[in-house]
């Protein structure tokens, strides 16, 4: 298979019938993303009260984040490796169980060392579940809508910040922070019976060795789109991780408005992520290039208007709309990765998280140094920029290899 190629069963992973139907199928597969939204992103907005919780700091209480984060980057790769001659769907099932049981010790966790662990633990199948969940939804549908299927996965992740995030926050500030964790559990419990209820058994991958999937990985065209998602996803980081000040001290809305206006970012996600499998599937060699120039602009824009509540709230939901790019990539990659498929679906998640570490990181710098709470916006700008540098130079390795 040449780099090019798009995505299509092998001899030994015909496309199977699915016993209740496709959307059955892709339903089971979303509601997975919906229940790994829920639990990385939860703990975000129950810092305070975690910390209390556990005796520590809400500082180093935010270490449970990156400790989750860590968990997502080292997990990718590693399972999608080691895992790849297992059938996608044991795998599955294998990686829904995982993140199960790393929820549950989180809700159980009598300390803030075993907290920390039971996070990590509960990272390692992020990545990897999306990566194989993606690959499986399109092998179960037609070659022409592919990508949007892709998107339906991912729609469980985007929709978890509008309505599962905003619920489990409120029952861990209502029942306790364990109680969030618990209903991670419960959601993702549910996944891995549906998953084996409504995903058919898949054929055996095609066998392959780690050093062969590295191999592949590390063509360049793969390795770029991957510094794509890294850095041009970094700019939607920049502006979430400073949001709430962003929207309290700049905006000027009252800090009980955040949550809503949280919802309507989440809304610009789902929006988003829709618009980008259509796009993906109609226009796979332009859509990333339009998508993420229409971003930089909506960055830019929002870095002027954020000032009054209006703009501030149209920009949050511009800005959400970004996640179009994500079914874009993952999509692009399971094109040209070659014998690295699974490797480089699951790495697009772990480029997703080093993008939020990223973006973070980078927007605090900008603020440190006295811009103001517009300049994460203008951070985002420049990496929205360095990320379309990403796929120039990767279509180039595109028509090189073809």
């Amino acid at each position: 298979m040449s780099s090019t190629q798009s995505y299509q069963p092998t001899d030994q992973e015909t496309a199977p019938q699915t016993p209740f139907g496709l959307g059955w199928a892709l339903f089971a597969l979303a509601l997975g993303g919906l229940g790994i939204g829920i639990g990385e992103f939860t703990p975000m907005g129950l810092l305070p009260t975690i910390a209390q919780g556990v005796d520590v700091s809400i500082p180093r209480a935010g270490w449970l984040i990156s400790a989750y984060a860590l968990g997502v980057v080292v997990g990718a790769p590693l399972i999608a490796v080691f895992g790849g001659g297992i059938p996608r769907r044991r795998l599955l099932l294998g990686l829904m169980a995982v993140f199960t049981v790393g929820n549950l010790l989180s809700a159980l966790a009598f300390g803030f060392p075993t907290l920390l662990a039971a996070r990590f633990f509960a990272g390692l199948p992020h990545g990897a579940f999306f990566g194989v969940a993606s690959l499986v939804a399109a092998e179960l549908s037609p070659p022409d809508r592919r990508a949007r299927a892709v998107a339906r996965i991912l729609l469980g992740l985007a929709i978890a910040n509008v309505g599962g995030v905003p619920l489990a926050t409120w029952l861990g500030q209502t029942l306790g922070w364990r109680s969030s964790f618990g209903l991670v559990a419960v959601v993702t419990g549910v996944t891995f019976a549906l998953i084996r209820l409504c995903v058919p058994q898949s054929g055996q991958p095609e066998p392959t060795t780690g050093a062969r999937a590295l191999r592949a990985l590390l063509r360049p065209g793969v390795l770029l789109l991957l510094g794509a998602a890294a850095v041009g996803l970094g700019g939607m980081f920049a502006v979430y991780s400073y949001i709430t000040p962003t929207l309290t001290h700049r905006a000027g809305l009252p800090s009980g408005a955040v949550p809503a206006v949280l919802a309507v970012w989440g809304l610009g996600m789902v929006v988003g992520n829709l618009a980008g499998g259509y796009l993906a599937d109609r226009f796979p060699d332009s859509a990333p290039f339009v998508i993420l120039t229409v971003f930089a602009a909506f960055l830019a824009v929002f870095a002027v208007v954020s000032t009054s509540p209006v703009g501030a709230v149209v920009g949050v939901f511009t800005i959400g709309t970004s996640f179009a790019i994500v079914p874009c990539l993952q999509s692009r990659l399971m094109d040209v990765a070659a014998d690295a498929q699974t490797l480089a679906a699951a790495g697009n998640h772990a480029a997703g998280n080093l993008a939020n570490a990223l973006g973070a990181w980078l927007g605090g710098v900008a603020i440190d140094l006295g811009g103001g709470w517009a300049s994460p916006a203008w951070v985002g700008v420049a990496m929205t920029a360095a990320g379309l540098l990403f796929l120039v130079a990767a279509r180039t390795q595109w028509r090189d290899a073809a």
